[in-house]
């Protein structure tokens, strides 16, 4: 196989030893391209594309393990090898505990040994940042998972005579969560409150706010605090802790009275809940409110008669129905996902399994993944349908 020529600087100030350097990596007829530097300075412009390097610790301005500590401020990715006069096993200890990749003692190697050692500090310096990007990848990763814990929770309902069912999915690279959020709390026998949310943006800010909205509004409910209100001190802490005041949320609200089948439905900027009974899918004809956090204002409030025992209410965010539904810049919205609904192979679908089966059939339209994140709540009584 053929060896990858490597690029390789030589910070050394004598030129006897960098004369010795060229001569052992020419006789061992070695794939590099060699560099010179008399100084730590004029080494440091000299670091683009460079993949190992080789450190003298007797230089003009920077003197042993300190010069080193130097040298590894400025190598980027790139290997660095020490090579000095210095036999001392303490130093060369001291000098791989700083970050070297190797420490090599003049006169004590040929130009086979010098090339051999060149390539595998190389191949370990490529190791060490694979295992340092991992390790990024994993801290990522069990931070998606905190956030997650705080976005997707488990709803606090103790009923059967409702059921939910719950779906997420970021759109963000990497899996990470972006700002979409539910929770679903019942008070007493016979109230559940149902929110679904959206913070503009998919960073980690935007889940953390997230987060910090599903939990703020869980504890006003539990704490009592009468439903008109809810929403208005929810928006409060938006204004407080968002990063910047053009963040906004939408919001979609329900509280069910569940032994008189009726709904108050809330719309803050949301789109609005998707009513499934009698075998037909229609949105809420839910009055819109303004978003929150712009112009703080109680959003309206709509009264919904549900059918006796038998029906469904989907919630979402937008990021379900922002698709592409075919070609041009049609996009599903909200009668397209009534339409999915509406075909025979979605009502076939059992209603655990819709949520994620709606977010199939957008992205088959899409023609790809959606690129924002998709939040959904599915409270069904009796058949659902």
């Amino acid at each position: 196989m053929t060896q990858e020529r490597l690029r390789v600087l030589l910070v050394e100030d004598d030129e006897g030893d960098a004369f010795l350097v060229r001569e052992l990596l020419h006789e061992a007829a070695a794939p590099f391209d060699l560099a010179v530097a008399t100084t730590l300075r004029e080494a440091t412009s000299m670091m683009r594309g460079i993949q190992c390097i080789l450190l003298d610790l007797g230089l003009p301005d920077a003197e042993g393990i300190d010069g080193l500590r130097q040298l590894l401020a400025v190598a980027g990715s790139a290997a660095v090898c020490v090579l000095t006069g210095r036999s001392d096993e303490h130093l060369g200890v001291a000098a791989v505990a700083e970050g070297a990749q190797d420490y090599l003692v003049k006169g004590q190697v040929d130009g086979v040994l010098l090339t051999r050692a060149l390539r595998y500090a190389v191949e370990r310096k490529r190791a060490d940042e694979n295992a340092r990007r991992l390790r990024e990848v994993e801290l990522r990763q069990a931070e998606s998972a905190r956030l997650e814990r705080g976005l997707l929770p488990q709803p606090l309902m103790s009923t059967a005579a409702v059921q939910v069912h719950t779906f997420y999915r970021s759109g963000r690279a990497m899996g990470l969560l972006g700002g979409d959020f539910f929770d679903v709390v019942q008070v007493g026998d016979d109230r559940l409150h149902v929110i679904v949310g959206d913070v503009c943006g998919h960073g980690v800010d935007e889940a953390a706010l997230g987060v910090e909205l599903r939990v703020a509004w869980r504890a006003l409910v539990l704490a009592g605090v009468p439903d008109e209100q809810v929403l208005g001190f929810l928006e409060q802490v938006l204004m407080s802790e968002r990063r910047a005041r053009e963040v906004f949320a939408t919001v979609a609200s329900v509280v069910l009275d569940i032994p008189a089948n009726r709904a108050i439905v809330r719309l803050a900027g949301h789109p609005p809940p998707v009513q499934l009974a009698g075998g037909r899918a229609e949105p809420v004809d839910a009055k819109p409110g303004i978003v929150l956090g712009v112009r703080p204002k109680a959003p309206p409030v709509t009264v919904l008669q549900l059918p006796a025992d038998d029906w469904s209410l989907l919630m979402y965010t937008d990021g379900l129905i922002e698709g592409h539904a075919g070609n041009g810049d049609e996009r599903l919205d909200v009668g397209g996902l009534c339409k999915l609904l509406d075909e025979p192979a979605g009502r076939g679908v059992p209603l655990p399994a819709l949520p994620a089966w709606l977010v199939g059939q957008a992205e088959q339209a899409n023609g790809g993944p959606l690129a924002d994140d998709v939040a959904m709540l599915l409270i069904s009584r009796g058949g659902g349908r």
